[in-house]
């Protein structure tokens, strides 16, 4: 039986080829497939044990992706399930209070949908009911070293909600995700078949919306403690428990 999987995480950035020197040089991922739409390129990596970051460079002269960059700047835009049924997903968020938005079901090999980041915990999240191969692979990924390092691990991502309520409306009941507590009172959020998670950390004053990219890796990465300047996006490291996993 088909479930719902968290498949990747992805990032905006004024220029994709910038991105690839350090999503390949430094973080080792392995460019995957991409492709060009009228409004904006997309490319993925894959990293050790099956995370993903998706990259998004805009086309043309406007567009969502430039609205956001213009706002913004580059960082962490969406994270996208695949599902099952997007018919399913659609009633199940609806009936939970949310609106949808760009439904769009007229490809018979990847239908879409979304939640908008003013009611998603300021963040987009999508939904893709992928059929057959799904996107056309015909993408020339950028330049990367010749012999990158070993692949890190994209463990997931980090989140703040104000509520302990907001967050597993959004994530368990909308997404399907399976939740435990954390050690400090957050929350973690698990589906059966991804290698990624999400983890919540609660804060009833503090503003909603994505914190960092959570990565593991038996050697040094060198990443800046803050935003990273191609990316956006913080990367933090996660210690590793006796058995491999992520503490």
């Amino acid at each position: 039986m088909k479930t719902l999987t968290f498949d990747h995480i992805a990032l905006a950035v004024p220029r994709m080829a910038e991105a690839g020197a350090v999503l390949s040089g430094v973080l080792g991922g392995t460019p995957d497939y991409g492709a060009p739409s009228a409004v904006y390129l997309f490319g993925q990596w894959r990293f050790r044990d099956g995370g993903r970051i998706e990259v998004l460079e805009p086309r043309g002269a406007d567009g969502f992706l430039h609205r956001f960059l213009a706002q913004r700047g580059p960082g962490i835009h969406h994270v996208t399930f695949k599902v099952p049924s997007l018919p399913e997903a659609r009633a199940r968020a609806e009936s939970h209070g949310y609106e949808i938005v760009g439904y769009n079901d007229s490809n018979p090999e990847w239908a879409e949908a979304f939640l908008h980041p003013r009611q998603a915990m300021g963040i987009v999240v999508q939904f893709a009911q992928q059929s057959g191969r799904g996107v056309p692979r015909h993408w020339q990924p950028p330049a990367g070293p010749a012999h990158p390092p070993p692949p890190v691990a994209i463990t997931g991502l980090r989140l703040r909600a104000r509520s302990r309520e907001r967050a597993r409306r959004q994530w368990e009941a909308v997404c399907l995700g399976r939740c435990t507590e954390g050690a400090r009172g957050g929350l973690y959020f698990h589906w059966p078949g991804s290698p990624m998670r999400l983890a919540v950390e609660i804060d009833p004053a503090g503003e909603e919306g994505p914190l960092c990219i959570e990565i593991a890796s038996e050697r040094a990465v060198a990443l800046p403690e803050g935003p990273h300047p191609v990316l956006g996006a913080v990367f933090a490291a996660r210690a590793l428990d006796c058995e491999g996993r992520t503490a």
